[in-house]
């Protein structure tokens, strides 16, 4: 509990220009300052405004206007009376409604695309932890491979001093010592190779994180405290639940609004009704009244029938009916698609779970091969090839079970994606 509660102490605690972060600390600040998962917001907000543009054109619109007219002194002739045309302004208020089937069919596909954006939202959501925790693994992976690779480069070290130091009392040959700094300079290219790989996999933590290529990072759990077997095997008794994926969501939401749509083309053939009211008033600027028709009041109403397109109506329905079975066909294709990817991925997780355990039991047994062989070594019990081919040995089991370990957690992490766990 204390550990978890120093991990989540505010940023501002700490030194500018560093980070300090556990697993669940690095996936939170990655959905707080990841720029894609910024954009997906953006969407769901740009999803909202175009609803209510539908929805308001169904709500009274309302706008006004202003004229000044001068006939510059001209007088009509009306049955031999002349009559003034003076200078007028005019205000005129207009409130107008209109109301169709297409515009209610338009704001519920608004709401289904809302809808998918936001899943849409969540999935980038689960994207961005799923890459945030491969990466972090992936670092603590590479820096504990480079934590055995030194120890092996120690180990190779003293005994290339004690080679060193034999042949110059006449026990051993060049050629012995030779061998032993080959393997050194082997080793120590080995490690400045995972170092490079190390600093590699920080720069992509940083381009998950949003942050600048200077900060440091400081990573505080270790893989074995995130590795826990037990619930990475619990996971191959989890039952899938289709309606829980992300994939399968949009794609059924998808297959939704294409069914909408064969509603929003049937709307084609549904009356519009419109409305208006119409206020209008005229002024002379204290003059006499001039020729006025203009009326103050007047109040509209229309009803639109379509009778007859020539067929377009109904072509675009087919249209629209071909297209929804087209996103029912995909939807069918994902389903299964999804279900053959949960039976692989159990399968690589448990075919991982037990490349792990060998590839531990081999590191263990590697490692004391190469210890016994060293002290022999050290006695003049043995050769150096022998060291050699020890230290080779070691070297292919470590990077074996580092390459185990990695299959294990990211099969978990594949796994528990598609779960949505």
């Amino acid at each position: 509990m204390t550990l978890s509660v120093l991990f989540f102490l505010p940023l501002m605690a700490q030194d500018e220009q560093t980070l300090t972060l556990s697993l669940e600390r690095a996936q939170q600040y990655a959905v707080e300052h990841n720029r894609t998962l910024m954009n997906a917001s953006l969407s769901v907000k740009q999803a909202e405004a175009a609803r209510w543009q539908t929805i308001a054109t169904m709500l009274p619109q309302v706008s006004a206007s202003f004229d000044y007219q001068d006939y510059c002194g001209y007088s009509m002739n009306f049955g031999g009376m002349g009559m003034a045309m003076n200078p007028s302004g005019s205000f005129t208020l207009t409130a107008a409604m209109a109301l169709s089937g297409t515009q209610i069919v338009g704001s519920l596909i608004h709401n289904l695309s809302i809808e998918m954006q936001e899943v849409s939202k969540l999935k980038t959501e689960q994207d961005i932890k799923t890459q945030t925790a491969s990466v972090y693994m992936s670092i603590l992976a590479m820096e504990q491979t480079l934590g055995l690779l030194n120890q092996n480069l120690d180990n190779l070290r003293r005994l290339a001093t004690i080679t060193e130091n034999s042949v110059k009392v006449g026990v051993s040959e060049q050629v012995d010592a030779d061998q032993i700094q080959v393997q050194v300079s082997s080793m120590q290219s080995s490690i400045n190779s995972s170092a490079r790989m190390v600093e590699m996999l920080y720069n992509s933590m940083r381009l998950q994180l949003g942050v600048s290529v200077n900060t440091n990072l400081v990573l505080t759990e270790q893989i074995d405290q995130l590795l826990n077997i037990e619930q990475a095997l619990s996971l191959l008794k989890q039952d899938f639940n289709l309606n829980k994926n992300y994939d399968y969501q949009l794609v059924n939401q998808n297959t939704e609004l294409s069914k909408k749509q064969i509603t929003l083309a049937a709307m084609d053939y549904v009356p519009s009704v419109s409305a208006f009211y119409q206020y209008s008033a005229r002024t002379y600027f204290g003059k006499d009244e001039g020729f006025n028709m203009t009326p103050p009041n007047l109040v509209g109403i229309s009803l639109s029938v379509p009778i007859w397109s020539s067929g377009t109506r109904a072509a675009k329905i087919t249209e629209t009916k071909l297209a929804h079975q087209a996103a029912q066909n995909t939807l069918a294709d994902t389903k299964d698609a999804l279900l053959v990817q949960e039976r692989q991925l159990k399968y690589n997780l448990a075919s991982a779970y037990e490349s792990y355990e060998t590839q531990k039991a081999n590191i263990d047994v590697s490692q004391r091969v190469f210890q016994n062989i060293s002290n022999k070594y050290e006695h003049g019990m043995t050769s150096s090839l022998e060291v050699t081919n020890a230290s080779t040995s070691l070297i292919t089991a470590q990077s074996n079970y580092i390459n185990a370990l990695l299959e294990l957690v990211n099969a978990q992490i594949e796994l528990r994606k598609l779960l949505n766990l």
